[in-house]
């Protein structure tokens, strides 16, 4: 049996200090991590905002080697801001979470077994001082939220977005710039899932939301030129033509 992959802490916030590319690899900016013709960093903010929010980002392996993936960007962006590579959360994996820190939230869809709280429903007093993300594709955000719920149920609530499973999967935001599909309308990037969370949680949330949102439009505008947009999946199509049916039906 294949060993769990152990989980380690990345400092992705921090100056990388890459040497000079090998040959036939393309040069990677120091700062943003990202290839040169794609170099984000005009956009980035000198200092990296404010907030009181401590954010812990679960990164998959696979997500972390993704070109398209926002976690780097999210880490130059924010302070209070950590990144971990792995595969779920448990004891020993954050000294902050090991605290079990009584208002922590984490983000994930609510289904029938693991109700979630919509953001909007939070009470001032319910304010969270720590939010947990899953940055993954979802099919591995739901295995690695699933692995993690055993230690995350003892001290933090399950919270989320308000979603539509019935719409269509929008793009990376919305755009006609559709370069990664999600599984159903209001499932969003990790970097819009953070900005949206921010919005509401921190003080000055829609002057956060709005920088960063802004560092993703220019980071997919820049991304986009190098891309095909891809269409929307077959299978998805699919089901949606047979609902449409049935419902036309039913009525």
């Amino acid at each position: 049996m294949e060993q769990e992959q152990d989980l380690f802490q990345v400092s992705l916030s921090t100056t990388s200090s890459s040497a000079a590319p090998q040959p036939g690899r393309r040069p990677i900016c120091e700062n943003c991590t990202r290839p040169n013709p794609v170099c984000i960093c005009h956009k980035l903010p000198a200092q990296p905002i404010q907030i009181t929010t401590q954010i812990i980002i679960l990164h998959h392996p696979h997500e972390a080697q993704h070109k398209l993936s926002t976690t780097p960007i999210l880490t130059k962006c924010l302070t209070n801001t950590t990144a971990l590579v792995g595969r779920r959360l448990r004891r020993g994996n954050s000294p902050l979470l090991d605290q079990s820190p009584p208002s922590a939230i984490y983000l994930f869809p609510s289904t029938q077994t693991s109700p979630a709280v919509n953001l909007s429903q939070l009470k001032d007093r319910d304010t969270p001082k720590v939010l947990i993300v899953f940055d993954a594709t979802w099919k591995h955000a739901k295995e690695m939220v699933s692995a993690s719920e055993g230690y995350l149920g003892k001290f933090a609530k399950r919270v989320c977005l308000d979603f539509d499973e019935n719409e269509i999967g929008g793009s990376i935001y919305d755009s006609d710039l559709i370069l990664r599909k999600e599984p159903f309308g209001g499932c969003v990037s990790t970097m819009e899932a953070v900005a949206r969370t921010l919005r509401v949680l921190e003080p000055n949330g829609p002057e956060i939301e709005a920088g960063l949102i802004g560092v993703l439009r220019e980071m997919v505008r820049l991304q986009a030129s190098f891309l095909k947009p891809m269409k929307p999946r077959p299978k998805l199509l699919k089901k949606q033509k047979k609902k449409k049916v049935e419902n036309e039906c039913g009525s």
